[in-house]
């Protein structure tokens, strides 16, 4: 069965860069243990400007940002339910965001969504 992909490209302070590392390696320990079976985030390190659209404008990326581009991958889309359910009921995970008020990164500029996989080829 292919896996269920959750895309996501948000614009982060460059500045801010290992505060961000940080907070992403925390959540990504988390999201393994709401059931995802891998994370990635990626640093933006060749970005070109497109002619009609690029990841820069598609979330409005300002002169001291960076645009990351992050997935988790599910064993499913039911696993990615599940997961997102534990998630919104952990209470780490309520404490931070009433805690978090100048998060490293816009999450309001932030894109994502869910993606069934069609094609998945692995060594």
């Amino acid at each position: 069965m292919p896996s269920y992909i959750d895309g996501f490209v948000v614009p982060v302070k460059t500045s801010r860069k290992q505060e961000y590392v940080e907070m992403a390696s925390k959540m990504s320990k988390r999201y393994l243990e709401w059931g995802a079976t891998s994370v990635v985030e990626a640093w933006g390190d060749d970005v070109s400007d497109g002619k009609v659209t690029d990841f820069k404008r598609a979330v409005g990326t300002e002169s001291d940002e960076t645009v990351v581009f992050s997935w988790v991958t599910w064993p499913s889309k039911e696993a990615r339910e599940a997961g997102n359910k534990k998630m919104q009921e952990d209470p780490e995970m309520k404490a931070w965001i009433e805690k978090e008020k100048d998060p490293p990164f816009n999450m309001q500029r932030m894109i994502y969504g869910g993606f069934a996989a069609i094609v998945e080829t692995r060594r």
